[in-house]
């Protein structure tokens, strides 16, 4: 999107109502800390940089790009702290945002179990075509849509080994890759996937009869477990940050879409950027040779 200087720029108050009309707070789990971190709702809003994680990486990139707010998925403060000194990892970040004059925003897991959300960005980057279904859903959703994880077949069957080559080429490269559990010759047509940790939704998985799983921070025992009992699904693990990448630009062409509704045609005069940055914690993976 280019910036159109003959017409003023929306607030950052317009920008998080809009945003909020997609993506509802009160979407979020009890124990998440979703919205406006940092910022002045009255400043206006020229750029804003998407990214997943609130670091320092990201802050540099968008201070480089003269980014008004960055609007990440995961939240700085999803813990409590008791200081922002500049001394402090978060603290340094707020000190950071503060002297620059760029608000940051969070959509964490009101942006996972909205329809479409991180899954189904997740599900379509790893080849899931047609329609698809919540691996878990929202009971208070009446229309049945919205919850976490997805469900969705592959446009033609491929074995595990292919299926798995699939995945890494549809999210972003990092150091660990991703990590396979399963026969790989056996042949999968169902998948579910889940951006973010997927410990929890190992038995829906296993209940929703799918041949493999595709999610994140697996542990060691509960997939040894899992894997040991015959007759479910195969697992792909991936990085953390590479399953809620993908998320990023359908987030970005919705919050363009809305401030198109809720500011006028003139409410896109923003430029949306998603962020690129690798905001992995592992830089490297060091083998025997």
């Amino acid at each position: 999107m280019a910036v159109n200087t003959e017409t003023a720029h929306p607030t950052l108050s317009d920008v998080t109502t809009a945003f909020e009309e997609v993506y509802p707070p009160g979407w979020a789990a009890s124990w998440d800390a979703v919205g406006l971190v940092a910022g002045d709702p009255a400043q206006p809003v020229a750029r804003i940089l998407f990214a997943v994680d609130p670091v320092d990486a990201v802050v540099d990139e968008a201070l480089t790009w003269g980014a008004d707010l960055i609007i990440t998925h995961h939240p700085l403060m999803l813990r409590g702290v008791t200081s922002v000194a500049a001394d402090t990892p978060k603290g340094r970040i707020v000190h950071r945002l503060i002297r620059s004059g760029t608000a940051l925003y969070a959509a964490h897991t009101n942006a996972d179990t909205a329809s479409p959300g991180v899954s189904d960005a997740l599900a379509r980057a790893v080849g899931l075509t047609g329609p698809l279904r919540p691996l878990d859903p929202d009971t208070t959703d009446p229309e049945g849509c919205r919850g976490i994880g997805r469900i969705g077949s592959l446009e033609r069957p491929a074995v595990l080994r292919e299926f798995a080559g699939q995945v890494a080429r549809g999210l972003p490269a990092t150091a660990a890759g991703i990590r396979v559990a399963g026969d790989l010759d056996r042949l999968v047509a169902t998948v579910a996937v889940s951006g973010g940790a997927g410990d929890s939704l190992l038995g829906a998985a296993r209940a929703a009869g799918v041949d493999v799983f595709v999610t994140s921070d697996l542990r060691h025992h509960p997939a040894s477990e899992f894997v040991e009992e015959p007759g479910g699904p195969a697992l792909i693990d991936t990085a953390h940050f590479a399953s809620e990448w993908p998320w990023l630009a359908d987030g970005a062409d919705r919050l363009a879409e809305a401030l198109g509704r809720t500011v006028g045609p003139d409410g896109a005069n923003v430029e949306i950027r998603v962020s690129t940055t690798v905001t992995d914690a592992w830089s490297q993976v060091v083998s025997h040779v």
